[in-house]
């Protein structure tokens, strides 16, 4: 997927103002963090839990390299084919050679973020292989040509008419003429589209949301079931999976499901969770003849040594970009590349460069809501201020926001300069906004100034009323 994070303040002010856009992410501010509250709060061990499933992936962290061995050891026993792959070209070209050796003309894939991370579907098509996603979300973005805009739910940007007039246009050539609006004569239209395709498909891919290293399964979870069709009626089924995706046993990943669907619908469950294990055997009915996994680092890797570690707990809930009060107004897409809110902004930069990503940890109020609800507890905020941290160092910033910072680094650094400063500045500017009590400009605060006036101080500053109270 090419990277639009550069342009993020553009793309955040282009969504300010799309009234469609703001209308949906409204529903979603109450729609989310309202059912994951009623999950919490049914479960009194949920913050139990939600420990415990922090500790399990720590532990995977500090010995990865072992329970991938032994993933890998269970999964080739049980005929699975492993494809290490260091890069995104490196996994590309992995799947585009398992799908030549069936020739395959047709892949139906699942919802998966590696497929996105990778740019899987317009790699395959450059070469001849038609993708076609199955999750109805993606499937609706995959017809209006966009990327997803939430990891959890991709078509959450769109309402209902949109998706109307999209399938209004593109259902023409299956001889579908009429333009419906009721959402569950839209689903049964999409699935009727969709059926013979399964059938049809050489190849299914699907993403993983864990891998079990004691079994050598992989285990997806979905609410639609399109992912068992993608996998079980191909000739071959390839699951993509990024390596801190395992853990070590299946009582662990009863641990993890917990907290998943909770955190991220809402739900105890989620409607399907399907474990796979190698092809299929001689006595089994149905599925796929092949079975590969294909593990990608592409940097995960190198963040294991690192201050940004704690990223890769997450286990994709988008509990953190439900509740962030900057992804509520501005949607997934201004963030310009596969991971929205405050994961994205926490994980991108380590993924794409923070040369390119610089905007994306400068885009959070701090309020700490991300951190509140993440299931596995990562600290968001602070893995956001050492990205900035660390842009203010590599000089990133453009040169009147590192004066700035720097000037109040100077003053914030010694108090006795501080405290005066401050004082002259509140007291200057209190006498300059006496007769509107506001200002409509203030010189290095026009990102505040061009959307609302800057209030005019009034009275003694904090800390002239601290000492005073004290």
């Amino acid at each position: 997927m090419q990277s639009a994070s550069a342009q993020f303040e553009a793309n955040a002010r282009r969504a300010l103002g799309q009234a469609p856009l703001q209308a949906v992410l409204k529903k979603m501010e109450l729609g989310f963090p309202a059912a994951r509250r009623r999950a919490a709060a049914d479960l009194p061990e949920f913050e139990a839990l939600r420990d415990r499933a922090r500790e399990i992936k720590d532990h995977v962290l500090a010995h990865l390299d072992v329970y991938l061995e032994l993933w890998e050891e269970r999964a080739r026993r049980d005929g699975a084919v492993v494809h290490w792959c260091r890069t995104p070209e490196e996994a590309r070209q992995a799947v585009l050679a398992i799908c030549r050796s069936v020739e395959a003309k047709t892949v139906t894939k699942g919802k998966t973020m590696i497929g996105e991370e990778i740019g899987l579907n317009a790699f395959l098509e450059r070469h001849g292989i038609e993708p076609i996603e199955t999750d109805l979300g993606e499937y609706i973005i995959q017809l209006a040509g966009e990327p997803p805009s939430h990891i959890i739910a991709p078509a959450i940007h769109k309402t209902k008419d949109e998706v109307s007039d999209l399938f209004h246009a593109r259902h023409r050539k299956y001889g579908k003429t009429e333009r419906l609006t009721d959402p569950a004569a839209m689903v049964a239209e999409a699935r009727e589209i969709l059926r013979p395709r399964y059938q049809a498909a050489d190849v299914g891919v699907t993403g993983a949301n864990f891998l079990v290293a004691e079994t050598g399964t992989s285990v997806i979870v979905t609410n639609e079931g399109n992912g068992d069709l993608t996998q079980t009626l191909p000739k071959v089924h390839v699951v993509l999976a990024t390596l801190e995706k395992v853990i070590p046993t299946l009582e662990d990943l009863a641990t993890l499901l917990r907290v998943l669907a909770r955190s991220a619908t809402g739900q105890e469950m989620s409607v399907y969770t399907t474990l796979s294990t190698g092809p299929r055997r001689a006595e089994d009915v149905d599925g796929p003849g092949q079975y590969h996994v294909v593990l990608l680092d592409n940097g995960r890797s190198a963040l294991l040594s690192g201050q940004f570690r704690e990223v890769l707990r997450c286990i994709r809930c988008g509990a953190c970009m439900n509740h962030c009060p900057i992804y509520q107004s501005i949607g997934g897409h201004a963030y310009g590349w596969v991971y929205p809110g405050p994961i994205g902004a926490a994980l991108t930069p380590a993924l794409i460069g923070l040369a390119e990503a610089r905007h994306l940890p400068a885009a959070s109020t701090f309020c700490g809501r991300c951190e509140e609800v993440c299931p596995m507890r990562i600290p968001l905020p602070k893995l956001l201020r050492h990205w900035r941290e660390q842009g203010f160092a590599d000089d990133l910033p453009p040169l009147p926001e590192r004066f700035g910072l720097g000037l109040w680094g100077f003053l914030a650094r010694r108090p006795w300069l501080y405290r005066p400063a401050t004082a002259v500045a509140a007291r200057l500017l209190a006498w300059f906004g006496r007769k509107r009590g506001r200002f409509g400009w203030l010189p290095m605060a026009e990102g505040w100034t061009r959307h609302r006036d800057f209030p005019a101080p009034e009275g003694a500053t904090f800390q002239e009323l601290w000492r005073g109270r004290r």
